[in-house]
């Protein structure tokens, strides 16, 4: 297939480090351009689900993450120059410090992103009490790559017009670099405030529309949209090479019901778009109100998110958790990560209170004050089971609070840890029936295996259904009937 070009007018906003304000910044810029009529989309640097949460709240479009470690730089190069706007601004929100990567050596850090993608960068600096060291720490990125393309700085939390001047003289003289933002000191916990695992989700903050207004407020003297807008355009034009067809699993007919409420917001739009474009029917559900499951879905995708705090009223609707533990005992395929695991174990400890959840799987969870396990995983699946084949390797990545309380006798898993912490000591990928839970997150680009598993187990369960409903079949429901029908899936066995 010929590559084609697409503009691609584009800046990567990085920080010195995280918490730095390069999300506010983004927003700030992303809901400015499309006041001025310009359009305007992003993408979030990383395996995050919050961050791109909120930039797509901004742009109103899907954000696609970029990660290199989990991708390989083509497709991610690809994944961008696919969705990237051919006009307007695309707007790239980089991790932590511009040069923290995998490594030492920033091996998969924003610095590297920005330069696969030939991106210039605009530098977000946290400016309490910095003077002119300020051209020293600008200097200092400047130096340790100069093949990156940093063109320009932006000074956030700015104490006054003395405190603007100082700072912008000294980069301007010293850097050789312009100033095209001045963000004032603005209390951080009453507009993005934080909590563990990172920001308050757009869905939970209750005051978006004042949020939004207070940021377009900040109007042209907080940020220079004409000279940025120049400073993306002059990036230059990118190829975009289309992927070589490859036979798409085949969902048609298939329905597939994934958790979405304010509890569980964690899913990448690829993941979602994977399903659909198999020609399945994804059916949102949200855990917090439905009084069941649908009766007719042939698998369940259940994302992470914050079902802690969300705990007393999961555990009220105890009509929809007792519906989810029938479907997982009667063989439902259920695809969970991390939030979805904790939503099937017996209870939820949360702040000292215990909350009853599904009861699916054979142990408790608390949620601990600091992180149980945080970066990228990697997994090798050494155990029959319906989604990946047994020597499947399979690189995620994890960020969670909540830890397995000790049991007796540890559940059945499918995957040994070679990277991260996992579920269990060396071991993730709880197994019970045809239930997947893990504290592994996994992107559908990086890993296509994924889709193809979750309907190839969907497809299995929905003819073994079909089977048990025909009035000239033996084998029969659990619903006052006998039998059972097995598939092998996978490598693995499938019971239906």
């Amino acid at each position: 297939m010929m590559p084609t070009t697409n503009f691609a007018p584009r800046v990567v906003v990085a920080g010195l480090s995280g918490d730095s304000g390069k999300t506010f910044v983004s927003l700030a810029l992303l809901l400015r351009a499309q006041q001025q009529g310009i359009p305007a989309t992003a993408f979030k640097k990383g395996p995050d689900y919050i961050d791109a949460g909120w930039l797509r709240w901004a742009t109103g479009n899907a954000v696609r993450n970029l990660d290199t470690y989990l991708m390989g730089p083509q497709k991610v190069a690809r994944l961008f120059s696919t969705h990237a706007f051919s006009q307007g601004l695309n707007v790239v929100e980089g991790n932590r410090g511009l040069f923290d990567g995998f490594d030492e050596y920033g091996t998969h850090s924003t610095a590297q992103l920005a330069k696969l993608l030939q991106a210039p960068v605009l530098l977000v600096v946290d400016s309490t009490k910095l003077t002119h060291t300020i051209a020293a720490l600008v200097l200092g990125c400047q130096t340790l790559d100069p093949a990156l393309d940093i063109r320009g700085v932006i000074l956030n939390r700015i104490s006054g017009q003395r405190h603007e001047r100082i700072l912008t003289r000294s980069v301007e003289s010293h850097c050789g670099l312009p100033v095209v933002g001045v963000i004032p000191r603005i209390e951080a916990g009453t507009v993005l405030p934080g909590r563990h695992l990172g920001l308050v989700t757009a869905e939970e903050h209750g005051h978006l529309a004042d949020l939004a207004a207070l940021m377009v407020s900040l109007g042209p003297s907080a940020l220079d949209l004409k000279r940025i807008l120049e400073i993306a355009s002059s990036a230059p034009a990118l190829e975009v090479h289309g992927e070589k067809p490859r036979s798409a699993p085949n969902g048609t007919a298939l329905r597939i019901g994934y958790l979405r409420d304010s509890a569980f917001t964690f899913y990448y739009p690829d993941n979602l778009e994977a399903i659909e474009r198999s020609g399945a029917r994804l059916e949102p559900i949200t855990a917090l109100s439905a009084e069941s499951l649908p009766g007719d879905l042939d698998a369940l995708y259940m994302g992470g998110g914050f079902p802690e705090t969300h705990a007393a009223a999961l555990a009220a609707n105890s009509a929809f958790r007792n519906s989810v533990r029938r479907a997982a005992l009667e063989g439902l395929p259920i695809y969970a990560e991390c939030g979805g695991l904790m939503f099937l174990a017996r209870s939820l400890r949360w702040r000292g209170e215990s909350f009853p959840m599904a009861g699916v799987l054979p142990f408790d969870i608390e949620v601990c004050a600091a992180p149980q396990g945080h970066g990228y995983v990697e997994l090798l699946v050494d155990r029959p089971n319906p989604y990946y084949p047994v020597g499947a390797k399979l690189v995620g990545h994890e960020f969670h609070y909540s830890k397995i309380l000790p049991v007796s006798e540890a559940p059945a898993t499918v995957c040994a840890v070679k990277r991260g912490a996992g579920a269990l000591e060396g071991r993730d990928a709880v197994m019970v029936k045809n239930v997947w839970a893990s504290y592994f997150h996994v992107h559908a680009v990086a890993t296509p295996e994924w889709t193809t598993g979750l309907l190839r187990a969907a497809r299995s369960y929905a003819a073994g259904r079909r089977k048990v409903s025909s009035p000239r079949g033996r084998v029969t429901s659990a619903s006052g009937q006998r039998g059972r029908c097995e598939a092998q899936i996978g490598g693995g066995r499938l019971i239906a």
